[in-house]
């Protein structure tokens, strides 16, 4: 048998109810730890503790803890699996992806509802998770993230309900693979893969969602935070409002990255309207677009990229020709 190791982050998939009061929150011992025997059949596992957080307070920092952590320790593994919070488990995959250089198969899920929740998925989405990992198939795709019967890329994945157990989606594409009682089936496969490795995460980058009556004062006060870089949801195709446009010149002329996505779940953004605030004239000033990622992952992605180079060149490529 392969050889497994799981790092645990918190997250509902390591919490419980509260009968009296329907709360969930943490608690002194993971509820799955009792659980070895349901998933030891398929590799043999080791665990570890990398975290306990709930993961809106997972971090950058910590992603790239945890990225260290995998790559000190998977030359001793088959693959890896990783336990996170359903919340920004889309970003640390992301990040994962960007900054791992390893073939082997790191896969990530966690739980819509809790382990002592009727109909809590924790356990079956842990063990799809280690029969995806120890498939060979499952090598040479980069980061996956595995839920409810389905296996996703991480550039692609995102979290589409507040509390759906099929909750992850690959809008446009679909998921790479699913799960079925006997099998491991990869119906898509990835054309390419860039990495990015870095010992830091030490830039300050902020998101910001377009809207209808945007104007001045909200970038004003961004560009006085004084940011390394901005990432904007767009509307549609890549568009903002006019009045959008004299700050953000401000910000482009202080050398400050700009990079645009689109606000839409599906599409990619283009320079394709040339009236004041089209996405023409954005790129015209220097707004870098991106290839389809969402906001939170380009931001992800920027944060990446501003520890390697501050080139305005180097930042296009890597995001109009990188996924």
């Amino acid at each position: 048998m392969k050889d497994i190791l799981i790092i645990h982050t918190g997250g509902t998939i390591s919490m419980l109810e509260n009968k009296e009061t329907g709360e969930i929150t943490t608690t002194g011992k993971h509820p799955l730890t009792d659980a070895q025997y349901f998933y030891q059949t398929y590799a043999n596992i080791n665990e570890i503790f990398e975290y306990d957080l709930p993961s809106p307070q997972i971090t950058p920092k910590h992603m790239l803890g945890l990225a260290k952590r995998i790559k000190d320790v998977i030359s001793s593994y088959d693959g890896i699996v990783v336990t996170h919070g359903t919340d920004t488990l889309e970003e640390t995959a992301y990040f994962l992806n960007l900054v791992l250089e390893t073939d082997k198969p790191v896969i990530l899920t966690g739980a819509m509802r809790s382990s002592n929740e009727i109909g809590s998925d924790g356990l079956y989405n842990l063990i799809s998770s280690i029969r995806v990992a120890v498939e060979d198939e499952a090598s040479y795709k980069g980061v996956l993230v595995v839920m409810n019967d389905e296996i996703h890329t991480a550039g692609n994945v995102t979290k589409t309900s507040t509390n759906n157990v099929a909750t992850f989606q690959s809008p446009q594409f679909g998921p790479i693979g699913i799960i079925t009682k006997d099998s491991i089936i990869f119906h898509h496969t990835v054309i390419s893969r860039y990495t990015h490795s870095v010992e830091s995460i030490s830039k300050n980058v902020f998101l910001l969602k377009a809207y209808a009556g945007m104007d001045q004062p909200i970038i004003h006060a961004l560009h006085q935070a004084n940011p390394d870089g901005l990432v904007i949801e767009g509307l549609g195709q890549g568009n903002l409002p006019k009045e959008a446009i004299i700050p953000l010149q401000k910000i482009l002329d202080d050398q400050i990255p700009v990079v645009l996505v689109s606000r839409c779940y599906q599409g990619i953004v283009q320079p394709t309207y040339g009236y004041e605030g089209g996405g023409r004239q954005l790129k015209e000033m220097g707004v870098i677009f991106t290839n389809g990622l969402t906001g939170p992952k380009a931001r992800i992605k920027l944060l990446i990229a501003l520890e390697k180079t501050k080139d305005f060149s180097l930042l296009k490529r890597i995001f109009e020709k990188e996924l």
